[in-house]
């Protein structure tokens, strides 16, 4: 089990490494540029090229059935549940097979009625709750594989 982070907006990258480290689980931060991540032992920092997805399709390559991973993304969530993996959003909000189609879809609408000026701004500002939530959301997403692989 191996957790993946979708890492250059990500607001929960310290909460990830804290609860890794207890687990002793390997993380890789994975962005366009280089992360100062303060006391992570544990984490595999992966610096991918400029370029459109660069980050998403080096995640999408390499995370497979069992590990879990940390984005906001909905198209990455998408590829990362067809690889098998448990997909979270930072507010802790998980991406599952029966709501990512759901999910792609209002992506979809919401990018177009941006465009067409119908709705402006992102969602709510991240809030301690969704610090929060994120947390309890990790914690039972792993203890939830590590009861799925107790050899593990």
């Amino acid at each position: 089990m191996e957790i993946f982070v979708d890492a250059d907006a990500c607001p929960v990258k310290e909460e990830v490494i804290r609860v890794a480290d207890r687990h002793r689980l390997a993380v890789h931060m994975v962005g366009n540029s280089w992360m100062r991540l303060d006391g992570a032992t544990s984490v595999n920092r992966v610096v991918v090229p400029e370029g459109f997805d660069a980050a998403d399709n080096w995640i999408a390559e390499h995370v497979g059935a069992g590990d879990i991973a940390i984005t906001a993304d909905i198209r990455l969530a998408a590829r990362c549940l067809a690889r098998g993996a448990r997909v979270l959003g930072p507010t802790g909000k998980p991406f599952t097979e029966a709501g990512i189609g759901m999910a792609l879809a209002m992506r979809d609408l919401n990018e177009y009625l941006r465009d067409a000026g119908e709705i402006r701004g992102g969602g709510p500002a991240f809030s301690r709750q969704d610090r929060s939530r994120f947390l309890e959301a990790l914690e039972q997403t792993i203890q939830s594989l590590k009861r799925e692989r107790p050899s593990s």
